[in-house]
């Protein structure tokens, strides 16, 4: 049986994406990633707002996109997996850290603070990889002109009225 580990989130970037390179060449971006759910309280039936904080890493192209466009306070979608790790803090505490490794974004809202003129923008969508077309194993065939329909007498075949739908 095939597993899925996917995530959406759509939110608001709460800094901006931090660039660097690895030692490979390989880019990575981070930035913070900050969700909201309302709901009413049931002992005040006042509305609560919680907000989540999400860690999310591009790598490759999309680093590189997401360091130039992804700016603080910036609405974002994003498509990734979960990783989960561990680590040892100063005090010798082990954590439990969740990262959403990204493999498509899309800026939303409109291209305030962009720069550039009206073709100055952000791709609307960009994703990890390019999908490559499958390669087709056969050429195409060649277009043959289609035999003409054989009516078969329906009847109504006198009337002329139009029908307008």
């Amino acid at each position: 049986m095939a597993s899925v580990n996917k995530v959406i989130l759509v939110g608001n970037c709460g800094r901006d994406a931090e660039i660097r390179y690895l030692p490979s060449g390989q880019a990575v971006a981070n930035v913070s990633i900050a969700t909201s759910s309302r709901r009413k309280d049931r002992n005040t039936g006042e509305t609560v707002e919680e907000t989540q904080w999400h860690r999310v890493t591009f790598y490759d192209r999309l680093a590189e996109i997401a360091g130039e466009y992804v700016k603080k306070g910036r609405p974002l979608y994003v498509e990734g997996r979960l990783k989960y790790g561990k680590y040892t803090d100063q005090g010798g505490v082990e954590r439990n850290t969740v990262d959403i490794i990204a493999t498509e974004m899309q800026l939303l809202g409109g291209r305030e603070g962009m720069g550039g003129g009206d073709d100055g923008g952000a791709p609307p969508r960009a994703a990890a990889a390019p999908r490559a077309a499958a390669p087709t194993s056969r050429p195409a065939p060649s277009p043959r002109p289609a035999p003409a329909p054989v009516r078969q007498p329906t009847g109504f075949d006198d009337m002329d009225d139009d029908i307008p739908f």
